[in-house]
């Protein structure tokens, strides 16, 4: 997460699913000082989000493609966009997801594929999964409702790496 949580990280990306591939176009598109997007796009390759590869011979250049990897972060996106968008009034939203067949806007929606009820619902919690370490294991925390989200927690512990957040 901490690869694509920087706010210019968050905008190449943007650029990659819009079909951007080159240096230069990113560079115009977003403004970024080429030190800091050299910089950037070198983390997205150390960590398989995008790949690089050479588009011209004389003087080499190269393009960055998204991965697999990095094409599956495009829902995670659209939802923090989404997100951001229920703050704002219509008149205040600076982009927005649109069906490019109808040029209707849309609201992205997360559901599970089983019984089609949004992830937001009340009776989806997150449990340690089989990856859980001892620690996560061993954590016997009650379920608390926290506006439309449910949150295990344990009192009086804390988890490495974890940011405690609340909704009001």
């Amino acid at each position: 997460m901490s690869c694509v949580g920087e706010w210019w990280t968050v905008l190449l990306l943007h650029d990659c699913f819009d079909g951007y591939t080159r240096f230069d176009q990113f560079e115009a598109n977003i403004g970024l000082s080429s030190s800091m997007l050299t910089t950037r796009l070198k983390t997205l390759v150390d960590n398989g989000i995008l790949t690089k590869r050479v588009y011209q011979e004389r003087p080499v250049r190269h393009e960055y493609v998204l991965t697999d990897f990095g094409r599956s972060l495009r829902p995670i996106l659209v939802a923090m966009a989404a997100w951001r968008n229920e703050q704002l009034a219509p008149s205040e939203r600076a982009m927005v997801l649109v069906d490019t067949d109808t040029g209707r806007e849309v609201e992205p929606v997360t559901v599970d594929p089983v019984t089609g009820l949004s992830v937001s619902d009340p009776r989806f919690a997150f449990r340690s999964g089989p990856a859980a370490g001892e620690e996560m294991r061993a954590l016997r925390g009650r379920t608390r409702k926290a506006g439309r989200f449910v949150i295990l927690i344990e009192e009086d512990h804390e988890l490495p790496g974890f940011t405690c957040l609340e909704w009001s």
